[in-house]
């Protein structure tokens, strides 16, 4: 696997501490590669549903941003990213101490890129696969954003 190009990644990272979700989340990017970026955050109590474990809106907003930031190491320097379309697949409940969202392109076109995101929860014994998301997005350039 090639390494990014320092200006990709220094435009993927400011883009991720843009987003003030994944602050109020805790969340921080961990691997991030060209066609992958892992997303990585605590399941903390404001992020809980009524049961105690992480809430699905919380496995969904990490694994949506692990896959468009996946999709954006592909794009030009001069694009961001925006979803348009996603699915996801609840497995098991997210019983851990954090959650840990694979992001990676399937495939990287120039208008679309198809993506997937693996979203586990994370406790002392190991690790449990509780989504799988997948879905498309779009490159934007700055003007476009709204």
């Amino acid at each position: 696997m090639t390494d990014l190009s320092p200006a990709i990644e220094r435009k993927t990272r400011d883009s991720f501490a843009r987003q003030s979700l994944m602050a109020t989340f805790g969340a921080s990017i961990g691997l991030l590669a060209p066609g992958t970026c892992t997303v990585v955050a605590p399941i903390l109590p404001l992020a809980r549903q009524q049961h105690g474990v992480g809430h699905a809106g919380l496995t969904f907003a990490l694994g949506d941003t692990a896959a468009g930031y996946a999709a954006l190491t592909l794009m030009p320097e001069e694009s961001e990213v925006m979803t348009v379309e996603m699915k996801i697949n609840l497995l098991a409940p997210a019983r851990g101490d954090r959650l840990i969202a694979e992001g990676r392109v399937i495939r990287a076109g120039r208008r679309v890129s198809v993506v997937t995101t693996e979203v586990f929860a994370e406790k002392a014994d190991g690790r449990d696969l509780v989504a799988i998301l997948q879905g498309t997005m779009v490159p934007v350039t700055p003007r476009d954003r709204t």
